[in-house]
């Protein structure tokens, strides 16, 4: 069996073969990294790269070493503290003094724990790897926007079904002018001289006609040339040609904003934080394909709902009871404000366990029907809790009505791209 060993250097003289296979060998302490680094990122700085550190005790290489007990003949240098057949006691702690003690020393060496560069596109694939991504839909959230043909003036080579007839005429006459003009003018001056010593010839004066003869052979022999030059003129040249030119823009787009409605009561542990979270951060990667210019607005609520921060949305610690209404009306309050549905186009990602006030979750529903489905492109409301309350019947009555609402469960990281796909594919294609 033949086997190929691809060293070529890829960039920087960084194999790519190496690389890889260091990814794979430290899967699990790069996997640890990312999540450190999602953990303590905002949604805006999400695609960046990533250094991770990997701690020396991970990169340690097998070793072969003998065992307790037995005996071993072994030949050592020469020593004043030894003879033959001296027993010698073996060292204390495996054959080493050193243990990462606190003690200083002034000898003996270490290493340093590992710092690794993950690139951008390294970071997205591991982020993704969990929420079960395929290779496709990477392809699909990478996408290049949208371009549009434009005209821009006119170019002197091109196809022949954009040739501007009009504008190549306009450049050949202008050509022939600007060619002939001298011609033109010298021509005419000759005619004139011309004409004056006919005139005189005319007259009967022999003597003067004959004075003149050669004059006059040499200005019909110049005539006769420059007309010539002047017949010599392209009607159309190459050069008069001229084509439509059109070029590629890319199409403009309007200006969109993402709410993010989370509930933080008390229900709400860290690990349903955190699902509520990795799906904020794919939406937002999705709007940003698709919008040169996006905001974020976030609010959390429990029994009372307010606009934060981001660091605020997912690390305060305040928590309470559950009026999901309480959000609704700050996110009607916010839109009438501040976006009006002329400029932007709306979104809006809400994610809850589900469990609200029972007598709140009709409300809530009234308040989207009547205020908030009217003026948002898609509502999508994500459970992260398998138990079905109240507020989801609500909830599903109104996805039945409105079709840009939309509500699913997420209760493993693993599911978050699947639903994600589910509620914001094209129509007429596949989940």
């Amino acid at each position: 069996m033949q086997h190929i060993i691809d060293r070529r250097l890829a960039g920087k003289n960084k194999s790519i073969g190496n690389r890889e296979r260091f990814l794979r060998r430290y899967k699990d302490q790069v996997r640890e990294a990312v999540q450190r680094a999602i953990n303590g990122r905002s949604i805006r700085d999400i695609e960046k790269g990533e250094d991770i550190t990997i701690p020396k005790r991970d990169l340690s290489e097998p070793v072969f070493g003998h065992g307790q007990g037995g005996i071993r003949d072994m030949v050592h240098p020469g020593n004043r503290e030894y003879v033959r057949g001296d027993r010698i006691e073996r060292p204390q702690g495996g054959g080493g003094q050193g243990g990462g003690g606190s003690q200083a020393s002034d000898d003996g060496e270490g290493e340093d724990d590992f710092v690794f560069s993950l690139s951008k596109e390294e970071f997205m694939q591991v982020f993704f790897e969990d929420l079960a991504l395929p290779n496709l839909v990477r392809t699909a959230l990478a996408e290049v926007p949208e371009w549009k043909s434009q005209r821009a003036g006119y170019s002197s080579d091109g196809t022949p079904n954009n040739l501007h007839v009009v504008r190549s005429m306009r450049g050949a006459l202008g050509r022939r002018i600007a060619l002939g003009a001298s011609s033109r003018n010298e021509i005419r001056e000759l005619e004139e001289r011309l004409a004056e010593l006919h005139g005189a010839a005319d007259g009967g004066d022999a003597a003067l006609l004959r004075d003149h003869a050669l004059e006059i052979e040499q200005i019909e022999a110049r005539l006769h040339h420059l007309r010539g030059r002047m017949m010599g003129i392209p009607f159309l040249d190459p050069i008069d040609l001229r084509f439509r030119s059109r070029i590629k823009v890319p199409v403009p787009t309007t200006k969109a904003v993402m709410f993010c409605v989370m509930d933080v009561s008390g229900s709400m542990d860290e690990q349903r934080k955190e699902l509520s979270k990795r799906f904020f951060i794919l939406l937002y990667l999705f709007l940003t394909r698709h919008y040169d210019h996006i905001e974020l607005v976030f609010i959390r609520h429990h029994t009372q709902a307010q606009e934060v921060t981001e660091d605020e949305f997912f690390h305060a610690t305040e928590t309470g009871g559950t009026v999901v209404s309480s959000a609704l009306v700050l996110l009607d309050e916010v839109i009438q404000a501040r976006y009006p549905t002329s400029e932007w186009n709306l979104y809006v990602a809400q994610a809850s366990d589900g469990d609200n006030w029972h007598h709140d979750s009709s409300r809530c529903s009234q308040i989207l029907e009547d205020k908030i489905l009217p003026l948002v492109r898609y509502y999508a409301y994500v459970q992260v809790a398998q138990t079905e309350q109240n507020l989801w019947d609500e909830y599903l009555a109104l996805a039945e009505r409105h079709k840009h609402f939309a509500m699913r469960k997420v209760l493993d990281p693993a599911q978050i791209y699947p639903v994600f796909r589910e509620l914001f594919k094209k129509e007429g294609v596949e989940a």
